[in-house]
């Protein structure tokens, strides 16, 4: 059974930073991409990051490029996003989601969910 379970949220002062953990269970990283989104109270779902299959591809939306890293570590099954220099619009729950896919990564498509770790941004 395919699962994710999102941890490392937390509240943080702005321009602190925290590291968000997605444990996968089920599955092999190395046939599935893994995509990073958030939803803050009112607003639709967006998509921050994903990485590809073999982890040789990342993508970002504009908000986050050069504060947010995401990474993977196949050995664990473990994709982690680190996020520095956080602002308060940054807050929101946070999901991991993946998707059986090869080649580039793209932020949309995703199939399977984990339940979502907040992460609130705030002095």
């Amino acid at each position: 059974q395919l699962q994710l379970v999102e941890s490392g949220g937390g509240l943080v002062q702005p321009g602190g930073s925290l590291r968000l953990s997605c444990a996968a269970s089920g599955f092999a990283l190395d046939y599935y991409h893994i995509g990073w989104f958030r939803q803050a109270p009112g607003k639709e779902r967006e998509g921050v990051s994903c990485i590809n299959n073999h982890g040789g591809n990342t993508n970002y939306t504009n908000s986050v490029k050069g504060r947010f890293t995401i990474s993977r570590d196949g050995a664990k099954n473990m994709v982690y996003l680190q996020m520095n220099s956080l602002k308060p619009e940054d807050t929101a729950i946070y999901y991991c989601a993946a998707v059986r896919r090869f080649g580039v990564c793209i932020l949309f498509g995703y199939v399977y969910w984990g339940q979502g770790t907040q992460v609130t941004v705030s002095s």
